[in-house]
């Protein structure tokens, strides 16, 4: 167990150091002469490698260590092939990404990166239905997975556009948008609330209330996806159900977050303070998430946002960095899957910072552009962000290498 904990978590962790040190290199080449590099082509590696060989990565990892604390003592025999083979797809795609753009190579990986996806769904989902108990944080799971194979749509639909050289704006960023949505909203929020669930339940912090939390959520998740096209002329009526949607999210995550509250004694008790720090920066980038959600629906707001880039990559970023990747540390911290050390909190805290700074740049860049204003050198402030945090991670990095990973019996 520990072997595998420490193995695959050392691994997630190099892969983010590396996703934080493309992003150097883009940030480099903005600012400064970088003729071996093709941004646009590099641009695609990073993010598609940002999900598969971090998020997604570290996610299956997790979800494996929860089936084994539920009783299924060889899941890590049984899952080894498939973190492997999502492992050497996340790295194909960072190779050819880098090299042809959307090509042949880049094609093959990707398609070999979804089925593995779906690997993963079916044989996971079978072995959630074998647990003698049906716990709350399972429907999370099974809805990640959901999606996380609907997402593949998205892709497929962007392969078909650049083979058949279909050039449509609106079809192109919708496609772009429905993957983004069923991976960010879906397969990573998903994942994530079903760990926080699951380590609420550890605890005895139980709710009627986590059921019907999942269900809103559910069911407002599809319709919250055209969120991201409200650029678009939509009818009056998707419109309506939109704002319901975004409204009934908001209001779900804040019964999610009151009972946190209502428990906080206990959580205070069984978790350490770095990981009370992580889940509640985590949970303050979530609850900012779903007023920018709620916000977006106002028509002028929404047109302004998508008109300007740095509001966009500075949402995507929140998402992902603010909101998944802090929440995922902060877990793996709280349940003392690490052994923290003075340097990995140097390094974390350090790479947090990083985070913090680079969204209020990113987002004080995009309320200027609304004035068609710019900020002085905010290319070569967000460079420096860049840095500080592949330093803060590298240092990270470097300390749980000296370090035994461990798993504890904590829930």
């Amino acid at each position: 167990m520990r072997d595998f904990l420490h193995k695959w978590l050392k691994i997630s962790f190099i892969n983010l150091n590396l996703v934080a040190f493309i992003g150097v290199v883009l940030r480099y080449k903005i600012v400064f002469s970088l003729p071996i590099v093709d941004q646009k082509h590099l641009l695609h590696a990073h993010s598609h490698f940002a999900f598969a060989g971090w998020v997604t990565q570290i996610l299956m990892t997790l979800m494996v260590v929860f089936l084994y604390r539920k009783g299924m003592t060889d899941s890590f025999k049984k899952y080894k092939w498939l973190l492997i083979s999502n492992l050497f797809t996340a790295y194909g795609m960072l190779i050819a990404f880098s090299v042809e753009g959307y090509g042949m190579f880049s094609n093959i990986f990707s398609t070999l990166s979804i089925l593995v996806s779906y690997f993963f769904a079916i044989v996971y989902w079978k072995d959630l239905n074998k647990l003698r108990i049906n716990t709350a944080s399972s429907f999370w799971f099974k809805a990640a997975l959901i999606f996380n194979a609907v997402s593949s749509i998205g892709s497929f639909s962007l392969a078909y556009m650049m083979a058949k050289h279909i050039i449509h704006q609106n079809w192109y960023l919708s496609a772009v948008y429905f993957f983004l949505h069923f991976q960010y909203n879906g397969w990573f929020f998903f994942a994530c609330a079903g760990l926080l669930i699951d380590k609420l339940e550890g605890h005895n912090i139980l709710s009627n209330s986590y059921k019907t939390i999942f269900w809103i959520f559910f069911f407002s998740f599809i319709p919250a996806y055209f969120l991201s096209t409200l650029w678009m002329q939509l009818p009056v009526w998707i419109y309506i159900i939109v704002v319901i949607s975004a409204l009934a999210q908001l209001i779900s995550w804040i019964l999610l977050l009151r009972i946190m509250y209502i428990n906080l004694d206990i959580l205070n008790k069984v978790t350490s303070t770095s990981g009370r720090c992580l889940l509640s920066l985590a949970a303050f980038a979530v609850s900012i998430k779903f007023l920018l959600q709620l916000g977006s629906t106002y028509p002028a707001l929404s047109t302004m946002a998508f008109g300007f880039r740095p509001i966009v990559i500075g949402y995507l970023h929140l998402v992902l960095l603010g909101a998944i990747t802090i929440f995922i540390l902060g877990y793996i911290v709280a349940n003392e899957f690490i052994s923290l050390k003075i340097f990995s909190i140097i390094g974390i805290s350090i790479f947090v910072f990083g985070i913090i700074v680079n969204e209020i740049i990113l987002m004080g860049q995009g309320a200027s552009d609304l004035q068609y204003q710019s900020i002085p050198y905010a290319n070569e402030m967000l460079l420096i962000t860049a840095i500080i945090m592949f330093t803060g991670m590298l240092l990270f990095v470097f300390d749980q290498f000296k370090n035994k990973i461990f798993i504890t019996s904590a829930s």
